[in-house]
């Protein structure tokens, strides 16, 4: 039984769904749902500055309604499946919506049940994740109450939004310690499953210099495979090796859980093959490969970007434009090239500001600036410029 039909149909209120309908909307597009269930809607950059008491978890968080452009009509709902032969989306209570054009973006799934004992451990023993609003200031409590001892930061193989996350709150709890005088007597790992800290090697050459210069020690080639937190050890294994672990002690642990395709999209035919199962697009055009009014963009996109806002704030006008390109029957002509932004706080005054497309081309918004270099600018991008332009542009499909 149909519950209802709309020309289009956006899975996901989240910074993609929400940035796609109100270009639509701008454009004049009147019949446009979005299926959303949450009543809050986040501004999730920010938990690392919370994480590493920087910020408060309250200025991240506004209600869902207040962000979901008028005129749209808010399906308050959870997607559970896709049938893209019949053009219908079908929600967890059984409501059914079928759709002229769909666009899919519900953000991605977090795998902490991917990482033995992680799960368990959240939010206590000294554990705890900026990937979550509850446990950013966890973080913050735990650090601020470290005085010696050791502290790990992890990163998981695969792809994980905001790439640079996982060693952001390393550098930016090594700057708080070295304030505190206590930095020496703190024994601080960080744990990558890359070769190197970046995949761009100037900028790397340039965070190994600052993860040195607080003593850091770094793993590279490694993943945190368990976490055992009555121990208080983790489990390091080489990426690739599968062989025995490595057991590290921690007093502070910083997790970051694997993460991949929301269920329900591995799980449907618009889904890739592979384990993380991400909506199968073609990575300029955003457009399905097998079904052409299907588009996606965002973290649920099988785009091989980077996983950031910023990434978001490029793919949306191109898909935009494809649907209308599509609902005129003509082929899509916008092209998205892959540009992704990762900021990268290294300490409470200085941030450095990578932006690159596909081929890890540098494509600084600011070419004056050494891009491959901190600066204390860019911090005050990143904690007041962003989160502005964030909340009043691009939720409103003005940049």
């Amino acid at each position: 039984m149909v519950t209802a039909k709309h020309q289009i149909v956006i899975v996901g209120g989240g910074t993609a769904g929400i940035s796609v309908a109100a270009r639509l909307l701008r454009r004049g597009h009147s019949d446009v749902a979005v299926i959303e269930p949450a009543a809050v809607h986040y501004y999730q950059p920010l938990w690392t500055l919370v994480g590493g008491g920087q910020a408060k978890a309250s200025t991240t968080a506004r209600p869902t309604s207040s962000v979901m452009p008028k005129g749209v009509r808010w399906v308050k709902n959870a997607a559970a499946a896709v049938d893209p032969d019949n053009n219908a989306v079908t929600c967890v209570d059984g409501a059914t919506y079928e759709y002229g054009v769909l666009v899919v973006c519900p953000g991605i799934q977090l795998d902490w049940d991917r990482t033995e004992g992680l799960s368990e451990a959240l939010g206590k023993d000294g554990v705890s994740s900026n990937y979550r609003f509850d446990l950013a200031p966890r973080t913050w409590d735990f650090i601020r109450n470290l005085r010696s001892g050791s502290a790990v930061f992890m990163m998981p193989s695969g792809p994980i939004k905001c790439a640079g996350a996982p060693q952001k709150i390393a550098y930016l709890a090594s700057d708080y310690w070295r304030s505190q005088g206590v930095l020496k007597d703190i024994d601080v790992h960080l744990v990558v499953p890359t070769p190197r800290l970046f995949g761009i090697p100037a900028i790397a050459d340039n965070l190994d210099a600052i993860a040195a210069d607080y003593g850091i020690t770094v793993h590279t080639n490694a993943e945190v495979t368990s976490v055992d937190a009555a121990a208080h050890k983790v489990g390091v294994t080489r990426v690739g090796d599968g062989g025995a672990e490595t057991m590290l002690p921690f007093d502070v642990l910083h997790a970051v859980p694997r993460q991949s395709a929301p269920d329900w999209i591995k799980d449907s035919p618009l889904s890739t093959a592979d384990a993380n199962g991400y909506v199968e697009i073609d990575k300029h055009t955003m457009q399905h490969v097998r079904h052409p009014n299907v588009f996606s963009l965002g973290d649920a996109g099988s785009t091989p970007n980077s996983k950031t806002g910023a990434a978001i704030r490029k793919q949306a006008p191109v898909v935009v434009a494809n649907i209308e390109a599509f609902l005129r029957g003509r082929e899509p002509a916008a092209a998205y090239n892959g540009y992704g932004s990762c900021p990268i706080v290294t300490s409470s005054r200085a941030m450095l500001l990578a932006e690159f497309d596909y081929d890890l081309n540098l494509t600084p918004s600011f070419p004056v600036i050494d891009p491959t270099r901190p600066h204390s600018g860019y911090w005050y991008l990143k904690k007041y410029g962003l989160p502005f332009m964030y909340w009043n542009l691009m939720l409103k499909g003005l940049a």
